[in-house]
């Protein structure tokens, strides 16, 4: 197998995102992750296959050089599970938006996700409807003044974080468009995750909801107003590396280290393969007073995967079947000839 490149998974239609669009970041991400995954898996590229529902981050089949599959609205999910359960063999990358995953999609998602698909998800998360001219979404913050809410939403927005690990999801992830890196490493790791890996991509629209996330993306706060989790490492942020997560009764506190009395030892290690969904879950809804936004893999653990499943008991349906062809069928029950 040849050495594949970032420009292998290039294709040769002209990107139609707005100039500034955080979803530019997103794509070039993944065509620079791909190349590594495949080093790593051995995988050829005519294993990949890039599905999409209905939105502005849905066009991103397009702009892959793979195999790809651009669905209807909310139903990329579905697409995504008939494609790796007929044909395990390949990896499916599924690109879907806030509204077109958690609206009218949201019951294919957690049903991936409580299935434990082996699929990778990326949820572009710009918090508003884009393509279709800037109505609120499930994510929209509580009070946006948008096209379809004038007077500011009445809805709590889901947290999409919460939403994966109550669904009991495997791997849930989270970054920002500016941080291209991390999403890089993101995507290697979802890859290498055997089972439904969800990623949310905080991403910017500039025309119908410009600023966001600046509150984290935001150059000159991100490092105190976010922490990049790393597994085996010790959970710590801010501009001087000062500042950490501890644990506090049934919560998780931030603390400045040499204040207190706290240490660096006080300081939490990060397990991403811990079976304790609790302090995931609360990594994952994190917010509050200081705390900051959680990134990284926040969660990657083992489990049997339904594709698997499903290849396994056919396989042993077969070998106990006395049915191997259609005549075996044909002839399996009771037969009468007509003269």
């Amino acid at each position: 197998m040849a050495n594949l490149t970032f420009k292998d998974f290039k294709s040769d239609q002209q990107v139609r995102w707005c100039p500034g669009c955080g979803d530019h970041a997103v794509l070039s991400a993944l065509q620079r992750a791909l190349p590594k995954v495949s080093q790593a898996l051995g995988y050829a590229k005519e294993r990949y296959v890039v599905v999409s529902g209905i939105g502005c981050s849905s066009r991103l089949t397009y702009y892959m050089d793979t195999y790809g599959f651009h669905s209807i609205h909310g139903r990329a999910t579905a697409i995504s599970t008939g494609i790796k359960v007929a044909n395990p063999t390949l990896t499916v990358w599924q690109a879907c938006g806030d509204g077109d995953a958690l609206a009218i999609g949201g019951n294919h998602f957690i049903h991936a996700i409580r299935r434990n698909i082996d699929i990778n998800v990326i949820l572009f998360n710009n918090q508003i409807y884009g393509l279709t001219k800037g109505q609120y979404s499930p994510t929209s913050k509580f009070g946006a003044i948008t096209k379809t809410s004038p007077y500011g939403t009445v809805e709590h927005p889901f947290n999409p974080g919460s939403l994966v690990l109550g669904a009991k999801g495997t791997f849930f992830a989270r970054s920002l468009d500016v941080e291209l890196h991390l999403s890089e490493e993101i995507m290697t790791q979802a890859a290498l995750h055997d089972g439904c890996s969800v990623m949310e991509m905080l991403t910017n629209c500039v025309i119908f909801n410009d600023g966001a996330h600046k509150d984290l993306s935001d150059p000159e706060v991100r490092a105190d107003r976010t922490i990049v989790l790393r597994h085996g490492e010790k959970m710590l942020f801010g501009k001087d590396h000062n500042k950490g997560l501890v644990l506090q009764g049934m919560g998780i506190k931030a603390v400045t280290i040499g204040e207190g009395g706290y240490t660096i030892d006080d300081i939490l290690v990060h397990d991403a393969h811990t079976d304790n969904m609790g302090i995931h879950m609360m990594l994952a809804d994190m917010k509050g007073p200081g705390l900051p936004v959680a990134l990284g893999v926040i969660r990657d653990v083992k489990d049997i995967t339904y594709d698997d499943g499903v290849r396994d008991q056919v396989k042993d349906v077969m070998l106990k079947s006395n049915i191997h062809c259609v005549d075996d069928l044909l002839h399996s029950g009771s037969t009468w000839e007509v003269e």
